[in-house]
């Protein structure tokens, strides 16, 4: 029979067990975050430019060419970011990206030199723009939570940096190149 005093404390079947360093507070989880996107931002610099080589067509290019100018603007703001909070900008690893990242150089290779390869360029970039979407919101809504309105109001101009640029390969998409691809069929 056990007692109380030798009662060890266990995670429930089915829930994962917490690092010793995981976030207890929405302060660590934001600044977790933060690190998290910085990363991110970082790795699309290098991944960008082999996509604008891979892009045959002139609008695609064009898309990607003004969005890779916009990350770099995107990290600055991060940059800015960890000072307001007063931490030294620090990059953790983000999984996520580095799946979408090695997602994007597979479809290079899954497809033919054209509008197909365009046509599948859009559609990984666009997972990417979607989970930056996703990634801003949350971050402008905790430093928002947390009292941070000029960290808040950083985060809101990626996040619409971030929607245009959706918008954007989706009217590529739309005006030529999805449609040039179905012609190929």
């Amino acid at each position: 029979m056990k007692t109380a005093d030798k009662k060890k404390e266990t995670t429930p079947r089915g829930v994962t067990k917490p690092k010793k360093d995981a976030a207890s507070g929405l302060t660590e989880l934001f600044e977790d975050g933060l690190k998290d996107i910085y990363w991110a931002e970082k790795a699309l610099t290098k991944a960008l430019p082999v996509m604008v080589k891979n892009a045959t067509s002139p609008e695609l290019k064009q898309a990607i060419e003004s969005h890779l100018t916009e990350t770099e603007e995107q990290i600055n703001r991060l940059e800015k970011v960890f000072k307001i909070i007063g931490q030294k900008a620090a990059a953790k690893k983000c999984d996520a990206m580095e799946g979408l990242i090695e997602e994007a150089k597979g479809m290079l290779e899954e497809t033919e030199i054209g509008v197909v390869r365009d046509a599948g360029i859009i559609a990984a970039s666009q997972k990417i723009e979607h989970y930056e979407i996703a990634t801003y919101g949350t971050l402008r809504q905790f430093a928002e939570t947390l009292g941070l309105p000029e960290a808040a109001s950083l985060l809101e101009l990626t996040l619409d940096e971030e929607k245009g640029a959706d918008k954007t390969l989706t009217e590529v998409a739309v005006n030529a190149v999805n449609l040039e691809a179905a012609e190929i069929e």
